[in-house]
């Protein structure tokens, strides 16, 4: 911020004014100006629009670069500043005549004129003002390397022909939206979040933020961001692994907490989908700081054979509403209170159907059926997965008592299958369990975090929602979902 000495230039007291002409207030105040002017003070006045304004001031400083507007703070017009030996003594807001008279020690201004009346906003904070200002004067300095284009050019088909989209048109990264961008959070600009595969270039808070203005994303989401770029970091979520893989995976977000709320996230009808900009442009920033800073691009590194639309974006909330639900995160080590993303590898949606069962015991053998596909029938402790309870189907389990741990456990033993229809060549199919699975019997997936169960959807239909995960899951001690807490 620039020093009150500059203002003052060496003058021990003096007051400023600031105003602009389109400003019902400060046009009314041209008789208190010069009652001011007249009066045995020192006094400076700005006009944010019009040097010739006021008229009743001989001598208006010019402040429509708003340069000083913006390192004193004004926030609104007309404001009367008093300022000693370089330091700010006192300021008075829109026009209150006791106010005026405390701040310049001039006594019986504005006769005749109301005694009060507010003023308006100032130019210097008028929408997307602030980070301009703070980007022209040098307050804020952005490290990545500025790319031009003319005048005349089109700044999101740049954004296309330089490779930084997924398809789908992007928002130019300016220097001020990303500014704005940073906003959202308190950290550091410069701070290292890690390296992101697969060339592991060295990705900042910065980075993040200029991925996130690309992915159309509002500043409050950048904490979200962040945490989601975290966690994919984590080594048991193995990005460069789900990057490379011809499989079909693509990272999904779970988001539980209260943050969800905040910004508004879907948990409900059609959450799995589009038209909630949170949901959709979270999921997108990773992908598209993956692809610009990492380098995965589709078809060179990413050697997803389908891929599918998930790896547009695939980001929704948890749906927290019934008390008696404990949450993903609350099941994974934390509280209620906190808010959390977690990583899934996920493949695309699977519907589960089940219009006709009415008891848990029924529903969760329903369920279950469901899930022996994931993958492939035959093969187990291949891949984990996520099921998505919608509320009616969740209604069923709450009404017969069942809460996440017996669900859970009672999913898990009805995937339970002998080995012997597992193996290879089993029911006429190559496809399969190595010999060693024919004895004895086993689950379809790991007890410990093979199955994640989540609550979410809309209230109609009596469907629920099975994502797969990645084959790659099978290295159980090295491949899992992971949750990481939402920061500032």
């Amino acid at each position: 911020m620039l020093s009150q000495a500059r203002v003052t230039d060496g003058m021990s007291e003096q007051l400023v004014i600031v105003a602009k002409r389109d400003c019902p207030t400060c046009t009314l105040l041209e008789p208190v100006y010069a009652q001011i002017a007249g009066a045995d003070v020192v006094l400076r006045v700005y006009s944010q629009d019009d040097p010739s304004f006021p008229e009743s001031i001989d001598s208006v400083i010019d402040d429509t670069a708003l340069e000083t507007s913006y390192r004193m703070n004004i926030e609104f017009v007309p404001t009367l500043i008093r300022i000693r030996d370089g330091v700010e003594v006192g300021r008075a807001i829109g026009w209150d005549r006791a106010e005026w008279e405390e701040v310049s020690g001039v006594s019986d201004l504005g006769a005749g004129l109301v005694a009060s009346q507010p003023g308006c906003g100032a130019k210097n904070v008028e929408p997307g003002m602030m980070e301009r200002l703070m980007v022209r004067f040098g307050d804020v300095a952005i490290s990545a390397r500025a790319i031009h284009h003319g005048a005349y050019d089109d700044a999101v088909e740049s954004c296309f022909e330089r490779g930084w989209t997924d398809g789908l048109p992007v928002v130019p990264p300016t220097d001020e939206r990303i500014v704005r961008m940073l906003a959202g959070t308190t950290r550091a600009p410069h701070e290292v979040i890690g390296n992101i595969p697969p060339n592991h270039h060295q990705c900042t808070v910065e980075k993040v933020a200029i991925n996130a203005v690309l992915a159309g994303c509002r500043p409050e989401y950048l904490p979200v961001v962040l945490a989601v770029v975290e966690a994919a970091l984590m080594p048991h979520f193995a990005m460069h692994g789900l990057l490379c893989t011809t499989y079909f995976s693509a990272p999904m977000v779970i988001v539980n907490g209260p943050v969800a709320r905040a910004i508004g996230m879907n948990s409900t009808f059609n959450c799995l989908g589009q038209g909630n900009r949170a949901n959709a442009t979270i999921g997108r920033a990773l992908q598209l700081l993956i692809r610009n800073v990492g380098g995965g691009v589709p078809g060179q590194i990413d050697r997803s054979a389908f891929g599918h639309p998930g790896k547009y974006t695939f980001c929704f909330a948890e749906d927290e509403s019934d008390q008696e639900w404990m949450p993903l995160s609350v099941a994974r080590g934390f509280n209620a209170e906190q808010s959390t993303v977690t990583l899934f590898h996920a493949d695309g949606v699977q519907a589960c159907v089940d219009q006709k069962s009415r008891t848990p015991e029924e529903l969760a053998r329903s369920l279950a059926m469901g899930l022996l596909a994931v993958g492939h029938p035959k093969l187990i402790q291949h891949s984990n997965a996520v099921l998505v309870l919608s509320p009616e189907h969740y209604g069923i389990f709450r009404d017969g008592g069942w809460d996440r741990a017996r669900i859970e456990s009672e999913i898990h033993a009805a995937t339970v299958r002998p080995g012997s229809e597992l193996v290879q060549g089993a029911q006429g199919v190559a496809e399969g369990m190595t010999p060693e699975y024919a004895q004895g019997s086993w689950p379809k997936f790991w007890r410990d975090h093979g199955l994640l169960i989540v609550r979410a959807g809309g209230s109609a239909g009596l469907f629920s929602a099975i994502i797969g995960g990645w084959i790659g899951g099978r290295s159980h001690d090295v491949i899992q979902p992971v949750t990481k807490e939402v920061g500032t």
